[in-house]
């Protein structure tokens, strides 16, 4: 293994520092402001929260891992459920319920990771094996598929050729940057396929500027409080739709864990912990919640920044977190952010959530999953079916699980009763 410019506790010089900052906040950059576009959510307040939730994770793990948190795409279907979608205008009708449900799932990590610092970590690892996790994750990416051609092709319900594309552009410039660079350029497909996009489009004239020239230079982020923007009313269908996914999220952080480990020639289960590094996303996730901003996962994109520049430095992550903050305060820019057409986004929603799918497959593939074994084939067949099916467990009017959450706990359950379980076997090998 090469060795590291800077080390985790290595401090850059004022240039390093602005420089690399500014690297890892434009790779993460794309991402966390595509899913509030995605859910009617703010690109401000994700913005400005996965600046927060950074500070808080390194705070937690004692500044020992470099990661830094972004907005996470596993929860757009279910923000949508529990804010029950999206008004006209492109709005989240009840958005306060999805931040409710992001609590709760907050609070959900808190506890998994009392448990993990209590009674270790195999357990969870017997409990999400890769032939439950990875079906959920194609789920998840396959059930947003016909979003995202809606979004691509179709304006306010009717096919437009135009607008379609562009969106061809955006899905191509991001192919481009993923497929044929493997620089600091291949980090950063999805903010650099929405730059291209936004040309072309501001070219063939489905760009409308007036909320740029509309806007102020510096702006608060539109803050979702407590009590004060929307009732704070825990039911069971915020829960239902938001809690199971943790099944997915938990076994995420595990993985990017033990892939920034090795990146950094480090054992993070270990040390600073997983509970450490699970209750800093968990907290970072509750925090976020609690001012409206989307549920927080650590990134794969920063972690491919260290990987490629060796600068493992937390203080570089760190300055980020900070540039991400001031900047969700730039009122024009924020704007502009939100003048993003939606064919542009539904582009590069359609290379995103092929991408968290196929990411399912490969999991499967990596842990060499035996679909000769019937017991193997019937977990996921019912949860690919149940998922992107639709499937609903309606008790009343208030009482249901849907779709995705259904899928999680249906392949839980499948795999805790079916015999045949292999008991050693972990999700992912340390």
């Amino acid at each position: 293994m090469s060795k590291a410019v800077l080390d985790i506790n290595e401090k850059p010089t004022a240039g390093q520092l602005v420089t690399l900052s500014f690297q890892h906040m434009f790779a993460m950059f794309g991402s966390t402001i595509l899913v509030p576009q995605l859910v009617g959510l703010s690109p401000a307040i994700a913005l400005l929260t996965s600046g927060i939730a950074t500070i808080i994770f390194l705070l937690i793990t004692q500044f020992k891992v470099p990661a830094y948190l972004g907005s996470s795409f596993a929860f757009i279907a279910p923000i949508l459920i529990a804010a029950g979608g999206l008004d006209g205008n492109g709005a989240s009708v009840n958005p306060g319920n999805a931040m409710i449900g992001a609590m709760a799932v907050g609070l959900v990590y808190g506890i998994v990771s009392l448990l993990i610092w209590k009674t270790g970590y195999k357990w969870l690892m017997r409990l999400l094996p890769p032939i439950v996790v990875a079906p959920v994750i194609i789920v998840i990416g396959l059930g947003l598929a016909g979003t995202a051609v809606d979004m691509a092709m179709n304006i306010n319900g009717e096919y437009s050729f135009k607008h379609f594309t562009a969106a061809l552009v955006t899905l191509f410039a991001a192919i481009i940057f993923t497929v044929f660079f493997k620089n600091i350029l291949s980090t950063m497909p999805i903010l650099l396929g929405l730059i291209v996009g936004y040309i072309y489009s501001a070219i063939i004239g489905i760009v409308d500027f007036t909320p740029v020239s509309e806007a102020k230079m510096f702006a608060l982020p539109n803050f979702l409080i407590p009590g004060v923007d929307y009732e704070f009313k825990v039911t069971s269908t915020i829960l239902l739709a938001m809690v199971p996914i943790v099944i997915v999220t938990i076994s995420e952080h595990i993985g990017h864990q033990l892939v920034l480990g090795k990146v950094v020639n480090r054992n993070y289960i270990k040390d600073p912990g997983l509970h450490r590094s699970l209750l800093g996303d968990g907290i970072g996730t509750f925090v976020s919640a609690l001012i409206g901003g989307p549920p927080k996962t650590t990134y794969g994109e920063n972690i491919g920044v260290l990987a490629i520049t060796r600068v493992f430095s937390v203080y570089v992550i760190f300055g980020a977190a900070v540039l991400a903050i001031l900047f969700s305060f730039l009122g024009k820019a924020m704007a502009l952010v939100q003048t993003i057409p939606t064919a542009v986004l539904g582009g590069i929603s359609i290379l995103l959530f092929g991408i968290i799918a196929s990411s399912g497959l490969r999991m499967l593939v990596e842990n060499n999953i035996d679909f000769s074994n019937s017991r193997n084939m019937v977990i996921a067949s019912v949860i690919l079916v149940v998922g992107i099916g639709g499937a609903a467990l309606r008790f009343n009017a208030t009482f249901s699980i849907e779709g995705m959450a259904l899928a999680a706990i249906v392949g839980v359950v499948l795999n805790l009763i079916l015999p045949g379980r292999d008991n050693k076997e972990p999700l992912l090998e340390e």
